[in-house]
C-alpha cells in the first residue's frame, strides 16, 4: 500500500509540474485535478497488480474509479472537462498493463 501511494503521489507531481511548466493551460485547479487523475491511475494499477484481485475485479475497481473521477470533475468544473481525466486515467492504466504483459510474470511490482 505504502509503494501504491508513493507511485499516486509521484504520478501526481509529476503530471502536475509537466501541466502547469509546460502546457499551461492557466487553470491550476484543472491542471491538479488532471494530474489527480494521472497519479491515482498509476497508484491504483500497481495496487492491482498482484494475484489477489481477478480480472473482473480490477476492472470494476478501475470502472470505479474513473467514476468517482468524474463525479468529483463534474462538480468542481463540468462534464467537458471532466471527461478528459478518464481518458487520462484510462490511458495510464491500459499502459501499466501493457508494459506488465511484456513481461514473463505479467507484472511490474517484481
Amino acid at each position: 500500500m505504502k509503494k501504491a501511494l508513493m507511485y499516486f503521489a509521484l504520478g501526481t507531481a509529476v503530471s502536475f509540474l509537466i501541466n502547469y511548466f509546460l502546457i499551461s493551460s492557466e487553470n491550476v485547479g484543472l491542471d491538479l485535478y488532471y494530474a489527480i487523475a494521472f497519479g491515482l491511475a498509476w497508484g491504483l494499477a500497481y495496487y492491482l497488480d498482484t494475484p489477489n484481485f481477478s480480472l473482473p475485479g480490477k476492472l470494476g475497481l478501475s470502472f470505479a474509479a474513473m467514476g468517482v473521477l468524474v463525479l468529483i470533475g463534474t462538480l468542481i468544473f463540468n462534464v467537458q472537462l471532466a471527461v478528459p481525466s478518464i481518458l487520462k486515467f484510462s490511458t495510464v492504466f491500459v499502459a501499466y498493463y501493457l508494459i506488465a504483459s511484456f513481461r514473463a510474470n505479467k507484472s511490474l511490482r517484481r
